[in-house]
């Protein structure tokens, strides 16, 4: 290495402190020491649950993320999709993609609504503004039926068709991991629930067995609509 007019020597010796420095840094920085948490949520027959909400829960959680419209679709006389999870301040808007007119409703004391959608248009936003769970349905159609899942924690998600979901790059700490899903017996959000404490670097899993109800788009079932 030429230095000042002159060329400096490098010592071989020092470069595998210096790789182990590098290593050292990036061992240690925040996205390398993070958790992840998978969850696996299973019916009474050891069948996966698809459409579970798994929420997370820890001291001091708060929600950083701006507000976002989030888009009910209506098709094949089916609400698209079935459990939307949302945050306090979320709008969503019913879309009718239908050859026929839908009558959206939802008499949740989270917030009460009505729209008459026709074919081809959508309804206009509707605020969220504070948590709970709302069950849609379709005055017209009573098969119709979806759930808004609107919560304060900055860590929830909906279990895929393999009834899983992961959590990545979670801080160390303790956390409640609640499970709610429609076909449980209704009025009781977040019935299952585990705590679990996650190290810095963990990998962990949980699996929570459910004992489900029938499916309300199946057989409907007017209790299910009152949350």
């Amino acid at each position: 290495m030429r230095h000042g007019g002159r060329w400096a020597r490098v010592s071989w010796l020092a470069v595998p402190a210096m790789l182990l420095a590098l290593a050292l840094a990036l061992a240690l920085s925040p996205a390398a020491v993070a958790a992840t948490l998978a969850v696996t949520v299973s019916d009474q027959g050891g069948r996966p649950v698809a459409d579970a909400v798994v929420t997370l829960v820890a001291p001091g959680d708060a929600l950083t993320s701006a507000s976002t419209t989030h888009v009910i679709d209506q098709l094949n006389l089916t609400f698209m999709p079935y459990v939307d999870v949302l945050r306090p301040g979320d709008s969503v808007v019913f879309h009718n993609s239908d050859g026929t007119q839908h009558h959206v409703y939802s008499f949740s004391p989270v917030k009460a609504f009505e729209f008459v959608v026709a074919p081809g248009t959508k309804s206009a936003p509707l605020v969220l503004d504070k948590p709970g769970i709302v069950a849609v349905g379709c005055n017209i159609h009573d098969g119709m039926i979806s759930y808004l899942y609107v919560t304060e924690s900055p860590r929830a998600a909906r279990t895929d068709a393999r009834g899983r979901v992961s959590f990545d790059g979670l801080p160390a700490g303790r956390y409640d991991v609640r499970v709610w899903q429609p076909r449980l017996p209704p009025g009781r959000p977040d019935l299952r629930e585990q705590a679990i404490e996650l190290g810095a670097t963990d990998t962990r899993a949980l699996k929570f067995p459910l004992t489900l109800r029938p499916d309300p788009r199946r057989q409907f079932d007017r209790e299910h609509t009152h949350y």
